[in-house]
């Protein structure tokens, strides 16, 4: 918005600079500033050094007429809104309709009537200041929109994370797996992202929200009751049943959640690792038996970062596993258990899952 001191500046380009003159005595006792040229190139210049506020073309001119200033003009996103009146001695429809076409606001015939030319300059500069300021409206909402947007995502993330820390403090290997689990899939996702047969699927938010969601994948198991999870001897077939709804309990007590926010990602993408974390590419996973890319990518590359986790710790019912011996296993069951594509990829960066799970056991 300019200052009340400020002169509106009116760039008039035309060939005849008797234009020029009469323009700029016609309008000396109004607040605008008139500057001529009779070229369309020294107009170009001059207008990139100080764009004026509104300008007044001329069509028939010698080396580049009127429509050609307009289409240089407008090609350039820093002049691309300054209103541009035509002013021809044309009178056809064809020519009229082409200068608005090409980014023209207004379109005076010459002779130029002094009281007409002010009413048009003064409704374009008119229509300037409303678009300003209704633009600053927009940007101060959308500022604040974006305020109470973080405002609900950081609320809705921090009753997750209680969540999660609930797991936490029922049972202090799940916490430690929890976070190792995070960075596996980070890193993996990471590089099926390199691939282009991922590249318009794992951007920078796939990654991050991988990243926060892996941590959410066993939240079900806040419904186990203590006997049963930190039960130290081997599950019998009633117990297991009831462990294996954790996946089932998980998505639910997310999609709830995701539902009231359908646009946050993270919790879609949690309930989803949620829920199929146990399904296998041959289907014979649970709980839908899902088989192939059914499965949501990130459920298949949590299914990797969870299994490798699970046999590198020591249970009632199995031995730790080394990484070596942790590494053959997965390979083993690509193709069955795992996505072999994912799996492939799996292998390049194995090594990274043995410092991930020394730093952090």
């Amino acid at each position: 918005m300019k200052l009340k001191q400020e002169k509106t500046k009116i760039m008039v380009v035309d060939d005849s600079p008797s234009v020029h003159r009469i323009l700029a005595e016609k309008l000396r006792d109004q607040p605008y500033e008139v500057v001529g040229y009779t070229s369309g190139n020294l107009a170009l210049k001059a207008a990139a050094k100080e764009p004026p506020d509104i300008i007044l073309l001329d069509i028939v001119m010698p080396e580049m007429d009127g429509f050609e200033f307009c289409k240089r003009l407008k090609a350039n996103r820093a002049f691309k809104d300054i209103p541009v009146i035509f002013s021809s001695a044309i009178e056809e429809a064809e020519e009229k309709a082409k200068a608005f076409e090409i980014g023209g606001s207004d379109y005076v015939t010459k002779p130029i009537q002094l009281a007409e030319l002010k009413a048009r300059i003064n409704a374009q500069l008119k229509q300037q200041k409303s678009k300003a300021t209704l633009q600053a409206h927009n940007l101060t909402l959308k500022t604040k929109l974006d305020d109470s947007v973080k405002e609900v995502y950081a609320s809705q993330k921090a009753t997750v994370v209680s969540l999660v820390e609930l797991a936490r403090a029922r049972d202090n290997d799940t916490g430690y797996h929890i976070e190792r689990t995070q960075e596996y899939c980070k890193i993996l996702a990471e590089t099926l992202g390199c691939d282009d047969n991922y590249k318009d699927v794992i951007d920078d938010d796939f990654i991050a929200n991988i990243y926060h969601a892996a941590a959410l994948h066993d939240i079900g198991k806040v419904a186990v009751p203590d006997n049963i999870l930190l039960k130290p001897d081997r599950l019998t077939r009633e117990e297991f049943e009831l462990i294996k709804s954790h996946s089932s309990v998980g998505a639910q007590i997310l999609t709830l959640t995701a539902e009231r926010y359908p646009w946050n990602n993270y919790l879609n993408m949690g309930a989803d690792i949620a829920l199929y974390h146990h399904e296998k590419w041959d289907g014979s996973g649970y709980p839908e038996g899902l088989s192939g890319t059914n499965i949501p990518l990130c459920a298949r590359i949590m299914a990797v970062a969870d299994v490798y986790d699970a046999l590198r710790n020591e249970r009632p019912y199995k031995k730790a596993y080394n990484h070596a011996e942790t590494v053959l296993i997965i390979e083993k069951d690509s193709s069955w258990h795992f996505d072999p594509d994912i799996i492939e990829h799996f292998m390049h960066i194995e090594q990274s899952y043995a410092e991930i799970y020394d730093k952090l056991k």
